[in-house]
């Protein structure tokens, strides 16, 4: 009887413990399909932890990660960017396929026997790199839009300060390195530890003045000085190429290109001329003659030099033959300077051939503002470069040496009225004055061509001005001197200007 019990008891427990056996597997199958379904627990996704979840819920736990927004900071300002907003978009599928990929890679290599037995063995998951895209030029929309139009500070030129003749000092602005901030904001948005963004501030200098404005302030300067009749200014910046060429007159902008009697600033082609014929070195009494002509502007002496110099016979128009090669159509000069001289041709011009406007520019000697000026420009290329249509259309003519000569001669044209007299003592000025009295004998013609001289840049101005009836001397003297006054404070626009002083 007891071993019958004893035997009943084994059988129990035996089939207990199948039972248990049963039930325990069963509990690892579940554990086992359980785990399958979800990533191994070391598993991470583009740094993002993942293990022990399933791919739905590792897709949202990536787009939160990868969602958080950029903070940009420009100076003390914070700005909060979401990354869609930037163009940044993430391959979710590619990386939860490549990571269900190596899960079931190490199913199949585990089994579930093998997990019975060895369960570590699904703890071995390999980093998924992010794989993601970026549009750059979204990145650059949005710096460009929203934050450079609302963050940065643009530069402001220096404004007319009509009363002084001077310009108000500019402004600086401050923007950012564009190109430097796409990168940092491209690294931020592929990082989940470095998601904040310092703009590189830069400092943009203020502009120069803004030459409409400029020839906007010269006009109003005309205005004012009640001067009704007809200026025509040509200004050149000998660093930058940059012109100002306009005609003005009563509030109203006729064609430029105006012939004008040129006057004594006829001397700086004659001038030119000789220079071409001489064979250094140059005698004494040559070198007086120039001397003469430029800083004393006296006629004998120019016509002088034509006669030794160029041609006793065809002196005149060998300057204007001259001119013409140089391509300055406008500009002639058609006989001597002694009185009673004979009229040696008359010359038609594209600028006396015009219709609608006629100054009555002497018919022996004409130019335009232009192409005094271009002139001038001609002869600071060649001094300074040796460079320009003199060394190219007179080669070997005229050398570098000459053209500083001349520059020296223009120089010590010391009259201290018209464009000299807007600048502050001392500044540098190489020019050539004219005006001269027509045949009713009162003056209406003035004009000056100079090269000038200055810290914030050099520059060629020609100032012409005619009045029908009778220009002043002195009231066309102050407005040039006013003119050349705002000009130099336009390249030198921090200086103090000469009425100020």
């Amino acid at each position: 009887m007891a071993s019958r019990t004893w035997m009943y008891l084994l059988r129990g427990t035996s089939l207990g413990l199948i039972i248990a056996s049963i039930s325990l597997t069963f509990l690892q199958w579940i554990q086992y399909q359980k785990l399958m379904q979800n990533f191994p627990p070391d598993q991470t996704i583009a740094g993002v932890p993942v293990g022990g979840i399933d791919r739905r819920t590792a897709a949202d736990r990536l787009r939160q990660a990868y969602g958080t927004p950029i903070e940009i900071h420009y100076g003390k300002s914070t700005i909060q960017v979401l990354p869609q907003d930037l163009g940044f978009q993430l391959d979710i599928d590619a990386m939860i396929s490549a990571a269900g990929t190596q899960q079931d890679t190490l199913a199949k290599l585990t089994g579930f026997w093998k997990y019975l037995w060895h369960q570590s063995d699904l703890k071995i998951a390999s980093e998924i790199p992010l794989r993601a895209s970026v549009d750059k030029a979204a990145i650059q929309n949005y710096l460009m839009d929203v934050i450079a139009s609302r963050y940065t500070t643009p530069p402001i030129p220096p404004q007319p300060a009509l009363e002084s003749l001077s310009w108000t000092a500019g402004q600086p602005g401050v923007s950012f390195d564009v190109q430097r901030a796409i990168a940092d904001i491209e690294n931020a948005l592929f990082t989940l530890d470095q998601r904040k963004v310092t703009l590189f501030l830069v400092q943009e200098p203020p502009p120069p003045p803004d030459p409409e404005k400029l020839q906007l302030f010269l006009q109003t300067i005309i205005d004012r000085a009640a001067f009704d009749g007809l200026v025509e200014i040509y200004l050149s910046n000998l660093q930058s190429g940059e012109k100002l060429h306009f005609a003005y007159q009563t509030g109203k902008n006729p064609p430029a290109d105006i012939a004008f009697t040129a006057a004594s600033t006829i001397k700086i082609p004659i001038m030119v001329s000789v220079f071409r014929r001489l064979e250094p070195p140059i005698r004494d009494d040559t070198q007086a003659l120039l001397n003469l002509m430029i800083s004393e502007s006296k006629n004998e002496a120019s016509d002088k030099l034509m006669e030794t110099v160029i041609n006793p016979a065809r002196g005149p128009l060998m300057v204007t033959e001259d001119m013409r090669a140089l391509g300055l159509k406008n500009t002639f000069l058609a006989g001597y300077f002694y009185m009673g001289a004979p009229l040696l041709e008359r010359y038609q011009t594209p600028a006396n051939s015009r219709t609608d406007i006629d100054l009555k520019p002497d018919i022996y000697n004409q130019t335009t503002p232009a192409e005094m000026g271009t002139l001038l420009e001609a002869i600071y290329q060649c001094a300074e470069n040796n460079t320009g249509s003199l060394v190219e259309t007179f080669k070997g003519e005229i050398t570098q040496d000459e053209c500083r000569k001349m520059i020296d001669l223009l120089i010590s044209d010391k009259l201290p009225y018209l464009i000299t007299a807007g600048l502050p003592e001392g500044t540098r000025i190489g020019h050539k004055h004219g005006w001269i009295e027509e045949a009713d004998g009162l003056l209406h013609t003035m004009s000056d061509a100079a090269i000038v001289y200055t810290q914030g840049g050099n520059y060629v101005l020609t100032i012409y001005m005619y009045h029908p009836e009778h220009l002043i001397f002195d009231q066309g003297n102050q407005l040039m001197a006013n003119l050349s006054t705002v000009i130099y404070n336009y390249f030198n626009p921090t200086a103090i200007s000469k009425k100020d002083t």
